[in-house]
């Protein structure tokens, strides 16, 4: 029985590793479920209805054409008119 002790302890403690290294934290406290900003695929017209309108609107440039809203907590960018990007400001 003393043989499978450390055998159990390795065991265990790579378990309780597997569940810590499954939580997701983004620098600033946000976590990877937050929605609290647009996610990438959502449209223009969705990221309007749910968070209002911009402060700021960029108008497109290059090909494809890329915009960008500006939020007070955040950037949104977008290719034609779905999200491709958010940036949380500092």
């Amino acid at each position: 029985m003393k043989r499978h002790l450390p055998v159990l302890s390795l065991v265990l403690l790579s378990l309780c590793g597997v569940a810590m290294a499954q939580q997701t934290q983004i620098p600033g406290g946000a976590s990877a479920a937050d929605d609290s900003r647009p996610t990438r695929g959502m449209s223009e017209a969705s990221v309007e209805a749910r968070f209002g309108a911009p402060v700021n609107k960029v108008a497109a440039v290059g090909e494809p054409p890329i915009s960008r809203w500006e939020y007070p907590g955040f950037i949104v960018y977008f290719e034609y008119d779905l999200v491709i990007h958010t940036v949380v400001r500092r």
